[in-house]
């Protein structure tokens, strides 16, 4: 395909080296287990089939107990999780692949079933979400259910969820991973805070985009202080289509929350752009606002094609692409890019909770 190479290109991402612009997204796939959050025994297969990514950002996994949403999620705040998530990482490097770990707290995205001791979720404001999160059947299966009504974080409690961030950053470190994503996207909690219809606090965390950006950037804070900047990144969500996700200002609020993160230069900003859940497209003149406010790598991710992707380098609007799905059914993606080849469809039916199928058993190229 005409212009692909431009995606095969090697890129320096902070204190990575990396082969290529061809990234995986993170990817809920809920198959941890339970309890315990630990990955479970077939997530070392899973990623190393994918190693050939640029680099890897993998599932999210929650940083506390009161951080997880998803039944069958993994975490990262226990040495059982760090040990399984250090056979993840021997698997990736050994096949000559690179991989960060995406750190999340969901907020009021969760449920009074997976939260300890059956408490409410915690949120910057008691505003539930509209959105909904996944439990356990009794035969283990997932099931989708609203999520529970939250209650506002008290002022003194943000301090320690800002620890959460950087104790997690240090058990990424152990447990080898190459870097840490933060996710400050897709409506959990640090954009809950950044958005003024979910943030209704009046105190130095509401109010103006300088306080309710205040939690976001003290976790990037404490990443960086726990590991070094050249090893953290982060997604955010610009222009969210969510009707509780509602800000005062979207694009001045997404440049101001940019402009501080260049200024603490970061392994890479990754976009995750609206299109993949219906939303429009983003507006030219709002990613050239962004590469002007933003010198580092800049990764997109949404409703990409090869096409897409290779204009937006061309452009200087992005440095890389990270593909989601795609790379589901395809864990070679980079070689069927390279060669031109057909994408396999993924089975959407096994994207969530299950065993090898839809996980591992995808082929490759000539099996």
């Amino acid at each position: 395909m005409r212009g692909a190479d431009a995606l095969l290109q090697p890129l320096t991402a902070g204190a990575m080296q990396l082969a290529n612009r061809i990234w995986m997204a993170p990817l809920t796939r809920l198959r941890s287990i339970e309890p315990g959050d630990v990955p479970g025994p077939l997530a070392s297969t899973y990623y190393r089939q994918r190693a050939s990514a640029g680099l890897i950002v993998s599932e999210a996994a929650h940083i506390s107990p009161q951080a997880k949403g998803y039944a069958g999620a993994p975490g990262i705040f226990s040495p059982e999780q760090v040990k399984a998530w250090q056979g993840v990482t021997e698997a990736v490097h050994a096949a000559g692949g690179r991989i960060v770990l995406q750190l999340w707290h969901v907020g009021r995205v969760s449920h009074c079933e997976v939260q300890p001791g059956g408490l409410a979720p915690v949120a910057p404001s008691a505003l539930p979400s509209q959105g909904r999160t996944s439990l356990r059947d009794a035969e283990g299966r997932p099931v989708r259910a609203a999520c529970s009504v939250p209650r506002a974080l008290e002022r003194v409690e943000l301090p320690g969820i800002v620890d959460a961030y950087a104790m997690a950053t240090r058990r990424a470190r152990q447990a080898g991973f190459d870097g840490v994503e933060i996710h400050a996207a897709h409506g959990y909690l640090l954009q809950q805070f950044l958005c003024s219809g979910s943030n209704q606090r009046t105190d130095d965390y509401g109010g103006v985009i300088e306080n309710r950006a205040r939690l976001c950037l003290e976790a990037v804070d404490a990443c960086c202080a726990e590991w070094s900047s050249g090893h953290v990144g982060i997604r955010i969500f610009p222009f969210p289509p969510m009707p509780d996700l509602t800000d005062d200002d979207p694009q001045g609020n997404a440049f101001y929350l940019v402009e501080q993160l260049a200024q603490r230069h970061l392994a890479y900003l990754h976009v995750s752009e609206p299109d993949w859940v219906g939303g429009a497209e983003l507006p030219e003149a709002f990613r050239e606002g962004l590469r002007a406010r933003y010198p580092g790598v800049i990764v997109g991710s949404g409703a990409y094609t090869v096409e897409d992707a290779v204009v937006r380098l061309e452009r200087g609007w992005i440095d890389a692409v990270a593909f989601g799905r795609a790379f589901i059914a395809n864990p070679d993606l980079p070689a069927r890019i390279r060669h031109d080849r057909l994408w396999a469809t993924p089975d959407s039916g096994t994207f969530y909770g299950g065993g090898a199928a839809g996980y591992t058993d995808y082929p490759v190229m000539g099996d």
